[in-house]
């Protein structure tokens, strides 16, 4: 394969650390049966807001959709199939920049097999990305071509999930980037792919700034290049485009108070958070709705709660927001893969902040969560993307 995807074997990198702070540790998830029963109880002793009737959504999440996804928490959803579900694939732990990191590692049985790193956002995790493992790690055994194969690097985002909370400040997209190359570097990878969605969006940009020797390309499932205010901008825009900004302007007006509290004030909203499981659940899952089933959402809700993570994920936003970007465009070649009911991206804007765009696919079903609501169109616009780039460095 032309990309020169794999190193002959993993090793740790020094990088002006002790061996100790560079090691590669296995890691189970094993939680504790305690932990079980005070989110029970918990969701015992919940307390109730009244509501009023016949508004739906348009006041935030609905009652009996809380109401309904607590029920089955308490009583159906099966915590410990999740756990073993995501325990049957290899996971480790290391510390990079002093944040432990958590992540996926699962090489491909294919000899050829280029390194992948994919990265999901808020309020998603690793399990984003379950779905994909097998067609994209082990394309023969799924019925796909073999020669088109990748090993899977899927950490959970420093102050996520099985990552633990960030204990420092400055954890922003740019610091997150320069960890996964060096995560990356660490298990001796010297030519890698990156996967994007949401915040993975948002970092895969800068990984391919933060490493471009190494950076073979980038798939996103968004752009998020928007109008600079210039009404010009919006002349002649095409249906697509149209389409695409009337989907930003509706989330504008819509959803994203979620991201202004988080932006501004997350130990606030921390309090809530990690003190009432249904407080976490209504919050995060205003961002799931009624597009995904129940289990991905309770498995997602669960391991924030389980990890007490939602308040560090939080601070993601206020970094990213406090943060200094960079105005240049990015060069690292870029494929969009935008799906249905979500913002994907503005052509001519994404043209403006990324000069390398080689792939822009649309499709009109899938959402947000495409890797596991449209896993089969979302492997093979990763497989096309890739070997359209291993194809012009043979």
């Amino acid at each position: 394969m032309g990309l020169n995807p794999r190193d002959s074997h993993d090793r740790a990198s020094d990088m002006g650390t002790n061996r100790s702070e560079s090691a590669i540790r296995p890691f189970r998830i094993a939680t504790p049966q305690p932990d079980l029963d005070d989110l029970i109880g918990r969701l015992d002793r919940t307390r109730w807001p009244d509501e009023l009737s016949g508004v739906g959504w348009s006041y935030g999440v609905p009652l009996d959709y809380v109401r309904r996804l607590t029920t089955y928490w308490r009583a159906g959803f099966d915590w410990r199939a999740q756990e073993a579900r995501l325990n049957a694939h290899p996971q480790f732990t290391t510390t990079i920049d002093g944040q432990n990191i958590h992540f996926l590692h699962v090489r491909s049985p294919e000899p050829n097999a280029l390194p992948l790193i994919l990265t999901h956002g808020w309020p998603g995790s690793v399990i984003e990305y379950l779905n994909v493992i097998g067609p994209l790690a082990d394309p023969r055994a799924h019925g796909r071509e073999p020669a088109i194969a990748f090993d899977l690097v899927i950490p959970s985002l420093p102050g996520f999930a099985f990552s633990g909370p960030t204990r420092e400040a400055g954890w922003d997209r740019h610091r997150t980037a320069r960890a996964w190359a060096e995560l990356m570097r660490r298990l001796g990878y010297r030519r890698y792919g990156a996967v994007g969605n949401d915040m993975g969006s948002l970092i895969n940009p800068e990984l391919g700034r933060a490493d471009p020797e190494h950076v073979v390309g980038l798939h996103v499932t968004q752009i998020y290049s928007f109008p600079s205010g210039d009404p010009t901008e919006l002349a002649d825009l095409s249906p697509e485009e149209q389409h695409q900004m009337a989907t930003l302007q509706w989330f504008y007006q819509n959803k994203m108070s979620y991201h202004a509290l988080m932006s501004q004030q997350p130990q606030t909203l921390a309090y809530a958070l990690l003190d009432s499981p249904v407080g976490l659940l209504a919050w995060n899952a205003q961002l799931f709705g009624d597009d995904v089933d129940d289990d991905f959402v309770l498995t997602n809700v669960t391991i924030y709660w389980l990890t007490r993570t939602a308040a560090s994920a939080a601070r993601f936003y206020f970094e990213d927001a406090h943060a200094s970007h960079p105005s240049e465009p990015t060069s690292t070649p870029i494929g969009l893969a935008a799906f249905a009911a979500d913002f994907g991206g503005i052509r001519r804007f994404a043209n403006r902040d990324h000069t390398n765009i080689v792939r822009w696919s649309l499709y009109d079903h899938g959402g947000h969560y495409a890797a596991h609501l449209a896993t089969d169109i979302f492997v093979d616009d990763v497989r096309a993307f890739f070997q359209a780039l291993r194809d012009q460095h043979q």
